[in-house]
């Protein structure tokens, strides 16, 4: 058996912490569209085809509007806010700070720091707002009452008609874009197209063995998405079957997709499950590979936004939210971000040229994958270390 490469100790001290956010299914229903058209109801899955911690904020002034009032975009004062995120820091700051005369204070970390983090402020929170590639997760924060609900910024009405499927009931997060948490990425120098995987059914053969890498679910934000549709798809006990067939041929599981790319570049592995703007970034680089969008779908990570039910920066917390609908926002992290290849919630927002036109993605329910995410990270660590 290939060397698993996850930290066990933060994975336990994760799951632990993921036990007392997750909570009972919700009524969200996410359906199923392809592009911009009309969508029909899919209880498993939504598919669309794709057109190091920081301090804390030292303000503590408390917002001038209720829950239910939009902020105004006048000047912030400098009013300061604080936002846990795994990705986009080095390009939200500069521009919300300019346009909004807000501050930001970024906390930043994988999902498994921000969640564990988020779960031991619980009395005492420290973060206004969250913004992550974690539906599932933000839904457990939701569910367990955390969440500022009942609230629509300005921007909600133009998401696409895939992104609208992702907003709860409670109105208490909105989709700020959706990527694939993986493609099939292989090395053209070991397989050409016809020996190489197509499905990801594929990855269990015995000719891949040993060969294949992938994100600990426990760790990288991303990863549990991708793992959950399948546990969704498949039912409990055949996503089981499949993780045990690719555990069983030897699949190296690495904390976060970047050291999945490293293993690719290294040689170590030969055949990945790569979130797509990893997989597309190492190709643009010159890389030897190919990247396979399976006809049945890649499983999609929602990157979503929700404020703290009792944050003291509301109106600052609401002009963030907007900010992140604004297509201006969204088309400057496709055109200057490190993780650009998603697709964007908002219309009218161009994604990168180079993505596959006919990318398919699929989702698994938020309050399903919820409900579930201790159990299935759990089984993942134990089995992934035998």
């Amino acid at each position: 058996m290939n060397p698993i490469r996850n930290n066990r100790a933060l994975t336990a001290a994760t799951l632990l912490g993921l036990t007392m956010v997750a909570a009972a299914c919700g009524n969200s229903d996410n359906g199923s569209n392809g592009g911009n058209a009309g969508a029909s109801s899919a209880p498993a899955s939504t598919e669309a085809a794709s057109t190091a911690p920081a301090s804390e904020s030292a303000s503590a002034s408390p917002s001038a509007s209720d829950a239910g009032a939009s902020p105004s975009a006048a000047n912030g004062n400098g009013e300061t806010l604080t936002v846990y995120l795994n990705d986009f820091d080095d390009i939200v700051k500069p521009m919300f700070e300019e346009q909004t005369g807000y501050k930001l204070n970024i906390v930043s970390g994988n999902g498994a720091e921000i969640m564990s983090r988020i779960e031991a402020e619980k009395g005492n929170p420290h973060w206004d707002v969250v913004w992550m590639d974690s539906m599932p997760s933000i839904e457990g924060l939701d569910e367990s009452g955390q969440l500022l609900d009942g609230w629509a910024p300005k921007g909600a009405d133009k998401l696409t008609d895939f992104a609208k499927k992702f907003v709860p009931a409670s109105q208490g997060y909105y989709p700020t874009g959706t990527h694939a948490a993986g493609v099939i990425v292989y090395n053209t120098g070991k397989f050409d197209e016809a020996s190489a995987p197509k499905t990801w059914k594929d990855l269990a053969d015995p000719k891949f063995k040993n060969m294949v890498g992938m994100a600990d679910p426990a760790v990288a934000a991303p990863a549990y998405p991708f793992v959950a549709y399948f546990f969704q798809s498949l039912g409990m006990d055949a996503g089981k079957d499949y993780f045990s067939s690719l555990i069983k041929n030897g699949v190296h599981v690495y904390p976060k997709n970047p050291n999945v790319t490293d293993a690719l570049k290294g040689g170590e592995i030969q055949v990945a499950a790569l979130q797509e703007s990893n997989a597309y970034a190492y190709k643009n680089g010159g890389a030897p590979i190919n990247i396979v969008w399976p006809e049945d779908g890649s499983p999609g990570s929602v990157r979503v936004a929700a404020i703290q039910k009792n944050t003291q920066h509301a109106d600052a917390a609401k002009a963030f939210v907007e900010f992140l609908l604004d297509p201006k926002t969204q088309q400057a992290l496709i055109d200057k971000g490190d993780e650009s290849y998603f697709e964007p919630s908002i219309q009218g927002v161009t994604a990168k040229p180079d993505r596959d036109a006919n990318a398919k993605l699929v989702v698994a329910d938020a309050p399903w994958a919820s409900k579930n995410e201790a159990e299935i990270k759990m089984w993942f660590a134990d089995n992934s270390v035998k």
